[in-house]
């Protein structure tokens, strides 16, 4: 039984000392990717810890009718994770103190690397999840925190039951008062400068359907901060601004369209202008930096989810 308790303390200060002799040497060295490295060690670490702690409170949460506080707790959990083990903060505007006060919502966020995980631990307003294919439900350990932690599961293998999934999830954030968090652009951009991808359409059906407000969230680009092409990861403070929520009481389908694009060119407008700051600050690249300029048209691509429910609704 020592053992089988020793073994994980083992390598978990295994671990700890491997990420400080790699930052220690990437330092001595001025070794960029052994810094690189250290970091990456340094998130999974945070991670894997903020993971565990999040399947066991999501357990204690459920069993007193709170589950919905899982994902919260444990994206907290990783916020200040990450600040111990890797150096990475985020630094929120909220002027309107959206985030608080409006709920449900579903909360659209840009997309550009693995980092994002960390901008659901700053911004997650309590009794919010994020989204996921409803297969991921059986995956062993993942599947099981997602449950516990009130995740909205999406089906999407065929047209009825993408709308039917849409209907579930709308009564479920009313029932509960969930909201959710959704990267429209659907995969990482890994863009070195500000823009965004074409948005699918998934998010503004379901706060349509649901009837709730969309509150725009914009991560400032950080491509000096994380950029996984150049094998850089350093240490810093990445700003985010919360904008203004988007009504959609009144709105239906044929209105999606419209909310896409006025959603998309105002993260667009207030991503450009963020970055600008952070490219002061030593966030972002300097445009002389930046190797990948060409810029989206903005036009919005159909995922499979969104042709179906189209097709049907």
């Amino acid at each position: 039984m020592n053992l089988l308790l020793l073994t994980p303390l083992l390598l978990a200060l295994a671990d700890i000392l491997t990420i400080q002799l790699l930052l220690l040497l990437a330092h001595l060295t001025s070794n960029p990717t052994l810094e690189y490295y250290g970091r990456a060690l340094a998130s999974f670490t945070a991670l894997a810890l903020s993971a565990l702690y999040g399947t066991l409170t999501s357990a204690f949460l459920n069993i007193f009718g709170y589950g919905g506080l899982g994902q919260w707790t444990t994206a907290r959990c990783f916020k200040w994770m990450m600040w111990f083990f890797a150096g990475v903060w985020m630094e929120v505007s909220d002027e309107g103190h959206c985030l608080g006060n409006t709920g449900p919502a579903v909360l659209v966020g840009n997309h550009q690397t693995e980092l994002d995980v960390l901008v659901l631990g700053h911004v997650f307003p309590r009794y919010c999840s994020v989204s996921a294919k409803k297969s991921l439900m059986y995956v062993p350990v993942l599947g099981w925190f997602m449950a516990l932690s009130k995740t909205v599961f999406i089906e999407r293998t065929s047209r009825e039951k993408a709308v039917a999934a849409f209907a579930r999830a709308a009564e479920h954030m009313h029932s509960v008062k969930q909201s959710v968090f959704i990267f429209p652009e659907g995969t990482r951009s890994y863009f070195d400068h500000p823009d965004l991808l074409p948005f699918k359409k998934g998010a503004f059906h379901l706060a349509v359907q649901a009837q709730v407000p969309l509150i725009p969230v914009v991560v400032a680009n950080y491509s000096n901060i994380l950029n996984v092409k150049r094998k850089t990861f350093r240490e810093g403070t990445i700003p985010i601004t919360i904008l203004e929520p988007i009504e959609t009481k009144g709105k239906t389908k044929e209105d999606v369209d419209e909310l896409v694009e006025l959603v998309r060119s105002r993260m667009l407008v207030e991503l450009k202008k963020l970055t600008s700051r952070a490219r002061e600050d030593g966030v972002a690249l300097q445009k002389h930096e930046v190797r990948s300029t060409g810029m989206m048209n903005g036009t919005a691509k159909a995922s499979g989810v969104d042709t179906a429910y189209n097709a049907a609704a």
